[in-house]
């Protein structure tokens, strides 16, 4: 396969991609956005600073102590925190999961596409080996079953009952 053809599925993957990404509503890229803090080393060194400091600040003598161990304001708004945070990820979680859904239909739909052409080509090829004497060869019993039509819902049901009950 030439650069040139890998390039363009690249591209062609990168421009689903941008069109997904500029489709977003301005709450699911500010959700995006929380999200993406939320999860850097930024976010966890501030939280490490900043607790460290508000204790160091209610422990100290000689000041005023506005949350007294055991800390119950850090522990209610570090609880408040949590709520907001784990609704954000789980908002940005949600949406990907949308996308990853898309995605497997789409690479369903190129598959099932890819065994009806593949099982075209087989069935010429048979023809062809065929014509050239080749009877053997062609007839042989996976060519040919490889060369008939693949039945996605049979598959789909004996996949289905190949699995344990859960």
């Amino acid at each position: 396969m030439s650069q040139a053809h890998i390039q363009d599925h690249v591209e062609l993957i990168a421009k689903h991609e941008q069109e997904f990404l500029s489709q977003r509503t301005r709450t699911e890229r500010l959700t995006d956005s929380i999200a993406g803090f939320v999860g850097s080393l930024t976010f966890v060194v501030a939280h490490l600073c900043l607790f460290a400091l508000w204790i160091e600040l209610n422990l100290l003598p000689h000041l005023r102590h506005f949350d007294p161990a055991p800390f119950s304001l850090l522990q209610t708004i570090v609880a408040m925190e949590s709520i907001l945070v784990a609704s954000f990820i789980l908002m940005r979680q949600a949406r990907l999961g949308r996308r990853s859904d898309e995605r497997d239909h789409l690479m369903l739909q190129i598959l099932l596409l890819t065994e009806k052409e593949i099982t075209a080509v087989l069935g010429m090829d048979r023809h062809i080996a065929n014509e050239m004497g080749l009877d053997k060869e062609a007839n042989a019993q996976e060519v040919r079953e490889l060369s008939q039509k693949t039945s996605i819902d049979d598959v789909a049901q004996s996949i289905k009952e190949s699995l344990p009950e859960k």
